[in-house]
């Protein structure tokens, strides 16, 4: 019976799991119950979230009640109620969907029964958000549009083809690498965890107001009072900024080094005679949490009258010019090629000898042979 209600999922994310299982031809029909009524008004709805503890960690979720006020207003009274408090996510596809909320999933002895509860409650609210990482839709029995219930899955990764077809109620705001996580566990051949995650904790809070990005509002002559201390294995660079000529690349350096997206990335290319670059994420010794990730993005291009010298810091990018986000090379000889095609937003002011040891480091081409690690950015006032 579990199976009945993800068929369709298992077959839309065909790509991430093995071919399901043959739907059993004599399906029992799930108990019918009586249809949800919402008993919110449209501002006891309006710019709610939902926290979910489990064990591998928090998952986030911004709950859209302008696309699916009932499915909002259904998920917030199960929560408050406590109805997903010990529920299960009781189904996986690694990378590709997690799927819990029933209430049967709380009781062990219901294994075999997992997957059938707590749905035939809610008719469709189909909108056009997509089932993009992060989605979040109503489970229903196939070939029944009104049955959906308690019941969600959390889209891993983009599903298109299950776009039109779900009511996506609500998006993960924070968390979404938990909910990756989760869904990377050993499965058994009908894809129930081996080790299932539990919704420890369920509540509903109001959504925080939007924080503002750290130098986001500096003025230019704000921003030109601090400098960064680039921290690597082999010793220390200091280099301060010039907002005047790049303000949006200064912004971007202090923000993503103020977060740490920098620390523990890798000098990966030295150009004997030319620059030492670093900033690249895949060099990066553990993955960016999604408050880092957020913060990377691509910036329009400040190309200005300072030149590439000795000691310039500048950004690189790749063919289109409004390609750079956050790898940043330093120039160790004159290089006039360079100049007015990329972005150059500071100067080193002291370190030049750490500079010039990256350099003379042995490379493989132009990827040094051991890893010369940029341990921290520290951004410091002048």
């Amino acid at each position: 019976m579990r199976r009945l209600t993800i068929v369709m999922l298992a077959l839309a994310c065909a790509a991430f799991t093995q071919k399901p299982k043959p739907v059993p031809t004599k399906p029992v029909p799930a108990p019918a119950q009586a249809p949800f009524v919402n008993p919110y008004t449209a501002d006891e709805l309006r710019n709610k979230q939902a926290v979910i503890e489990t064990p591998a960690g928090t998952i986030v979720l911004d709950l859209l009640a302008e696309l699916a006020p009932t499915h909002v207003a259904h998920f917030i009274k199960t929560a408050r109620d406590g109805g997903y408090d010990g529920t299960l996510f009781h189904r996986v596809i690694k990378h590709g969907i997690i799927q819990g909320g029933d209430p049967l999933s709380k009781d062990p002895g219901a294994k075999d029964r997992y997957g059938t509860g707590g749905l035939n409650r809610l008719k469709p609210e189909i909108s056009a958000e997509k089932h993009t990482r992060g989605a979040v839709a109503a489970v229903l029995i196939p070939n029944r549009p009104d049955s959906a219930g308690t019941q969600f899955f959390i889209c891993i990764a983009d599903q298109p083809a299950l776009d039109g077809q779900y009511t996506v109620f609500a998006r993960v705001v924070d968390g979404i690498a938990v909910a990756q996580k989760i869904s990377e566990g050993a499965t058994d051949d009908k894809g129930a965890p081996v080790e299932p995650i539990a919704m420890t904790r369920v509540t509903i809070r109001d959504r925080p107001a939007p924080t503002v990005e750290p130098f986001s509002t500096e003025s230019v002559a704000e921003l030109a009072q601090h400098r960064a201390v680039l921290e690597t294995s082999i010793g220390d660079i200091a280099i301060e900024f010039t907002p005047d000529k790049a303000p949006a690349h200064v912004r971007n350096f202090l923000r993503l080094a103020s977060a740490g997206v920098y620390d523990g990335t890798s000098w990966h290319r030295v150009v004997k005679g030319f620059v030492v670059q670093t900033g690249h994420m895949p060099t990066r010794r553990e993955p960016l949490n999604e408050a880092q990730q957020r913060m990377v993005r691509d910036l329009k291009a400040e190309f200005n009258d300072q030149i590439h010298e000795l000691g310039t810091v500048s950004m690189a990018r790749l063919a289109d010019p409004d390609t750079a986000n956050t790898s940043f090379f330093i120039v160790t000889a004159r290089a006039q090629m360079l100049d007015q095609k990329y972005t150059v937003f500071g100067k080193v002011v002291s370190g030049l000898d750490v500079v010039q040891k990256i350099e003379a480091a042995p490379v493989n081409g132009e990827t040094p042979l051991e890893r010369i690690e940029l341990r921290r950015v520290r951004i410091e006032k002048k």
